[in-house]
């Protein structure tokens, strides 16, 4: 039977990472891999998950499964930092909220309750959109679309084409949104166009499928969150798949949650034990550590405090390595604005160069980048600003 099957070709971001391992060059820059790194180049575990975790394995007594759901406590708490106290969906009870295995999980299972609820539902995703995106939500049977969001010229999204296609599209259709830190690009909607957003999708009655995974590492916990809260204010349903990955440095631990807001707590009720059936067929039960360590966390002012400290730092280090970044570049490179990076957000950003370009980093310079441009800003360091620069300038000098 197996003799069958045909070699995959590598996953393009796994390839990058074995190649960027494999390089004995001491000057090699990783800005390929989505994870957030210090000025050391290492992905901490962050003190607040420390402490949480010592607590945690001095309390447990059973390693018995929590349950479908996930961890009761990790729930109500994901719900109250992704929606905050007191919003009108918590307190009219029209949220569930099923904790998942990671913001993929998450996001599977948001495709699995939609092609349920509506069978034959084209999800409309942005050009670009995170690369993982399309396999979660088509291998749940959904049929997958572009519209218009990144404006390369600009390094911003292109608000009004993005606007039309959204007009153009019928009732129930899903379009899926980046709450914020749109990954791969790093530009994002303002406040004010995220109210025509919200505007155009409630007159045209579709279902917003939000995204959010880098909560705390652009404008902040509250502002980061601020489409989810507004359209779960205004619309009847939306579906949020959130991580902890990167604000709580969870990676490996795989915790995340999907919130589903349905227009009546009757009809959350029915969409949870949907999600439960659907849940069971897939992981049966999700892990439960890194839930526990969030809701540690979350639920100790102390440790709460100290973890929303560590987030301030992650993303006041991104942003002045962004800042860093476009000096050393202008300095370098004056015949090319890069300013834009500035303008971005959260960790990523396009850099705009082609893919000849991208491998002629790599291979001479020993840089590593997506073929695509898009670079991690949090692999750069102080100590490899200027050479990062003074590559890029050789490379474009050269092509």
């Amino acid at each position: 039977m197996f003799e069958r099957l045909e070699p995959i070709a590598v996953d393009t971001i796994l390839g990058l990472m074995a190649a960027y391992r494999a390089d004995p060059d001491p000057r090699k820059v990783d800005l390929g891999i989505g994870v957030y790194r210090n000025d050391r180049g290492e992905t901490p575990v962050l003190n607040a998950v420390q402490r949480a975790e010592t607590a945690l394995l001095a309390s447990q007594t059973t390693k018995a499964y929590v349950g479908p759901t996930g961890n009761p406590g990790f729930n109500q708490t994901m719900e109250l930092l992704v929606f905050g106290a007191g919003h009108p969906c918590l307190s009219a009870g029209r949220v569930r909220t099923v904790q998942a295995p990671g913001g993929c999980g998450a996001l599977r299972l948001g495709a699995e309750i939609i092609r349920t609820a509506f069978p034959g539902s084209v999800v409309h995703v942005p050009t670009p959109t995170w690369a993982n995106h399309t396999p979660l939500l088509s291998g749940a049977g959904l049929k997958l679309e572009n519209y218009p969001y990144f404006d390369a010229v600009t390094g911003g999204v292109q608000f009004s084409a993005m606007l039309a296609a959204f007009e153009r599209l019928p009732a129930a259709a899903v379009v899926l949104l980046h709450a914020s830190c749109h990954n791969p690009t790093g530009a994002d909607l303002s406040q004010e166009q995220w109210r025509e957003v919200l505007a155009l999708v409630k007159r045209r009655r579709l279902l917003p499928f939000i995204d959010m995974a880098y909560q705390g590492l652009g404008d902040g916990l509250d502002a980061d969150a601020f489409a989810i809260r507004l359209f779960s204010s205004e619309l009847p349903e939306v579906v949020c798949a959130v991580s902890c990955s990167k604000n709580f440095g969870l990676y490996r631990e795989r915790t995340g949650a999907l919130h589903v807001i349905t227009e009546s707590a009757a009809a959350a009720d029915a969409t949870l034990s949907n999600l439960v059936r659907i849940a069971r067929g897939i992981w049966s039960m999700p892990p439960d550590h890194g839930a526990a360590v969030v809701y540690g966390i979350l639920n100790d002012a102390g440790l709460r405090q100290v973890w929303v400290e560590e987030v301030a730092a992650m993303r006041g280090r991104i942003r002045a390595l962004r800042s860093a970044a476009v000096q050393q570049l202008q300095q370098h490179c004056p015949q090319r604005d890069f300013g834009f990076i500035a303008r971005q957000r959260g960790m990523f950003s396009y850099f705009g160069i082609s893919t000849a370009q991208v491998r002629e980093l790599r291979s001479r310079h020993h840089i590593y980048m997506t073929d695509d441009s898009r670079m991690n800003v949090a692999g750069l360091r102080q100590e490899n600003l200027e050479y990062f620069a003074r590559s890029v300038a050789e490379v474009l000098a050269r092509t």
